[in-house]
């Protein structure tokens, strides 16, 4: 799985370059929920390796970043494509589910 937290242009421009679907989890340290994603984010990434890449935002370190988003809860799980916002998920999701989320 790629992690990001570097600086926003970073995100943005993997977003617009990127020949993969893009799937942003943006999470939280303190949010139980995301602490439960995490197990099946990391299975779903090697599941899907070579067919999708994934990345996390810590929102309390990237407030803008959520704000630009529209991210009003953690988790939430956005879907890009050639640098288009596709669909999002709010909330927990098992690994296979993941997978197929973003197969569809």
């Amino acid at each position: 799985m790629t992690t990001t937290a570097t600086a926003v242009p970073t995100l943005e421009a993997l977003l617009a370059s990127s020949a993969l679907p893009v799937v942003v989890d943006f999470w939280a340290p303190w949010c139980g929920p995301c602490r439960a994603l995490a197990p099946a984010i990391e299975k779903a990434a090697s599941e899907l390796a070579g067919k999708a890449r994934f990345v996390k935002v810590n929102v309390d370190e990237r407030q803008a970043l959520a704000a630009r988003h529209g991210i009003r809860a953690v988790p939430t799980l956005v879907l890009f494509r050639a640098g288009a916002e596709v669909k999002r998920h709010s909330g927990v999701l098992d690994a296979g589910a993941l997978a197929r989320w973003v197969r569809e």
